[in-house]
């Protein structure tokens, strides 16, 4: 093996002969162990491995590389211990003379677990956040449906309405959360899967427009809907995307103020802009990114904090772009970009 074969390799990588003593260290292991040229060629490999379990079993006495099952080639991933007390990742290959023979080579591969912790970490977030949204709207359910079987004859008409009409409040409200957590699991692993077709993004605006006004909010915004190229897509998950921005909008930007609809190009790829502008301060340059995070949230009556994700999240899967900026006059602006697309197929 050529010392630069391994040299800028990312991980540790320490060989041993058969005679359990190291022939060959790439830099990574020479940082990790704080040595110096080639110091550490000749030594044991125990003394080249001094990580344990934290309950002095060292990975040379528990591995045992040498000894052991005679069929073994590999030594899975474990996590071990530093001296130092800083967690990482060993595994091995065992070489042999012959199937079954003995090991005349063992090659250890190193990494800090680092990564790994604060993807569990980030794991184990989402388990409470989502645990903690899921019990919200179904302790509601549990206590009003209880409430009115055990005591349904102490009730008024009005009081059972009023309770019913919890009810399905909170179970429309678990189901949008069930969905966004769906979209958002599906947006992670890339399986948001499109049905695409032809969209015009000014018909598809008016109609969310339309039906935010019959909600009954009064339309106090500004619109200018210009006719556009159709843009391939999929229609139901862009009106959620226009949904979702005309709401928060409305809930976090003290109202929507403009909303438009034009042509536009994006490094000389013809596409559509949206551009809705609310009433509200704007947002900072510094959070603008982390809008686009999950369960980000700011301020009072924030909802699952996925609804922003999964708008960045459909709007990437269609190829387009969505910006945050400051409004002219006040206010955030937030764009929507998304190219044409029209299919080969379809194309002249």
């Amino acid at each position: 093996m050529s010392p630069d074969d391994f040299a800028d390799f990312p991980d540790g990588l320490i060989v041993a002969g058969a005679d359990q003593r190291v022939v060959y260290v790439n830099d990574r292991v020479r940082k990790l162990a704080r040595a110096e040229g080639d110091e550490m060629i000749g030594m044991p490999l125990a003394d080249a491995l001094p990580f344990d379990d934290l309950n002095g079993h060292t990975w040379m006495d528990c591995m045992r590389p040498y000894d052991g099952l005679n069929t073994r080639t590999a030594i899975s991933e474990q996590s071990w211990y530093s001296p130092r007390g800083s967690e990482y990742l060993i595994t091995a290959s065992l070489r042999r003379d012959r199937p079954a023979g003995t090991v005349h080579q063992v090659v250890v591969g190193i990494r800090s677990a680092r990564a790994r912790n604060q993807r569990d970490r980030e794991r184990s977030d989402l388990v409470a956040t989502v645990a903690h949204e899921l019990r919200s709207p179904l302790t509601g359910i549990k206590g009003f449906t209880a409430t009115l079987l055990s005591k349904w004859d102490r009730f008024t008409d009005e009081q059972r309405q009023f309770m019913l009409e919890t009810v399905d409040a909170d179970a429309d409200r678990l189901t949008r959360l069930i969905t966004e957590l769906l979209d958002a699991a599906r947006i992670d692993s890339g399986r948001l899967t499109l049905k695409r077709g032809p969209v015009r993004l000014d018909q598809l605006v008016d109609r969310v427009l339309r039906s935010v006004s019959a909600a009954g909010s009064e339309p106090s915004w500004e619109s200018d809907l210009a006719e556009v190229e159709l843009v391939w897509g999929d229609a139901d998950r862009i009106v959620q995307v226009l949904t979702n921005l005309v709401e928060n909008a409305m809930r976090h930007g003290h109202g929507l103020r403009r909303v438009e609809v034009a042509p536009a190009a994006h490094e000389d790829v013809p596409g559509v802009r949206v551009r809705l502008v609310d009433r509200g301060p704007g947002i900072p340059e510094e959070l603008r990114q982390r809008v686009f995070s999950r369960f980000w949230k700011s301020g009072p009556g924030a909802g699952s904090g996925l609804g922003m994700y999964i708008v960045g999240g459909i709007v990437t899967q269609h190829g387009g772009l969505v910006t945050i900026d400051d409004a002219p006059g006040g206010g955030a602006r937030i764009d929507v970009w998304l190219p044409v697309n029209e299919p080969d197929a379809l194309t002249d």
